[in-house]
């Protein structure tokens, strides 16, 4: 059935799936930095979720491995893995709902990165709104007053360099196909993530083995899924979808840590959301528009 629905549709659906797996493997990094490191953290959610896309090898065969573009795979996963570092430690130490508002502002960074990066054009109205949207990034952090925390600022890197990956992971899902992408991402991620770990070892005890292989493979799954909307959608289109994630580590965040909504947070979240949304209307306005243009020239013979 969801195999029939209109490219979109699988695309959006597919996004919301990953955005739900991102929420909760927040919310077992979160459960397991109460005894663990960040640094180990990663590794182990990279090391488990290496364990979780194995079966991608058995289905495809050892030619899934074959690449012409292992540099790309070497400079995405080191940005994704400092993107992690940050958001791992944003999460363990700062409120789960702030956390995640910072980490929406990625979309805001995505539309500069497609920008500068890839030559997309973006009209004044579009740079409006990535204004607006670090003016809600701003409401969250309240620099210079009681409020702010300079950890909000490891967040805010986390959004920069993740959207570095997700204009990376665009470009490679139009050579590469998703599980290709998802395997050597997880393969490169492991080793990259165990030498800054070595440093603070120690192993985990009890349940925070359960929190370290939940936030594996809810990561790895919601990582699986992201690359499938990537390669249905577009990057800016499907990025606000992602604030769904947002009542989910909110909910948590109550039931679990005691943390109530911080009005700010509320507030420049709802901003974010505004300018994202926006900035996704206007993608999809050109996309209609560059393919009527394209299906009338292509009606008129000789042209």
């Amino acid at each position: 059935m969801v195999s029939r629905m209109p490219t979109p549709w699988r695309a959006a659906l597919l996004m919301l799936a990953s955005t739900a797996m991102f929420g909760l493997m927040a919310v077992a990094i979160r459960l397991a930095s109460a005894s663990l490191h960040t640094f180990e953290i990663a590794f182990f959610r990279n090391f488990f979720g290496l364990l979780a896309a194995l079966p991608l090898l058995l289905r495809h065969g050892p030619g899934l491995l074959r690449t012409r573009h292992f540099p790309r795979y070497l400079f995405r996963c080191l940005v994704g893995v400092c993107s992690m570092l940050c958001g791992f430690w944003a999460i363990g130490h700062l409120p789960l709902a702030q956390a995640v508002s910072l980490s929406y502002s990625t979309p805001l960074f995505v539309t500069i990165a497609a920008a500068a990066l890839l030559g997309e054009q973006v009209r004044i109205r579009r740079w409006a709104a990535v204004v607006a949207g670090f003016i809600g990034v701003l409401l969250i952090v309240r620099p210079g007053t009681e409020g702010f925390s300079a950890g909000s600022l490891v967040a805010v890197m986390a959004a920069l360099l993740s959207s570095i990956v997700a204009i990376q992971i665009k470009q490679l899902s139009a050579v590469e196909p998703a599980d290709r992408i998802v395997l050597w991402t997880t393969l490169l991620w492991v080793p990259m993530s165990l030498v800054p770990a070595l440093g603070v070892w120690q192993w985990p005890q009890g349940i925070a083995w359960l929190w370290v292989v939940a936030a594996g493979v809810f990561g790895t799954g919601g990582h699986m899924l992201w690359t499938r909307a990537l390669k249905l959608g577009d990057v800016s289109a499907l990025q606000p979808i992602s604030f769904m994630q947002l009542p989910i580590v909110a909910l948590f965040g109550w039931l679990l840590f005691g943390e109530a909504l911080d009005r700010w947070t509320v507030l420049g979240a709802l901003v974010i959301l505004a300018a994202n949304a926006y900035i996704a209307h206007r993608e999809a306005v050109l996309a209609r528009r560059a393919s009527s243009e394209a299906a009338s020239a292509a009606a008129k013979p000789g042209e």
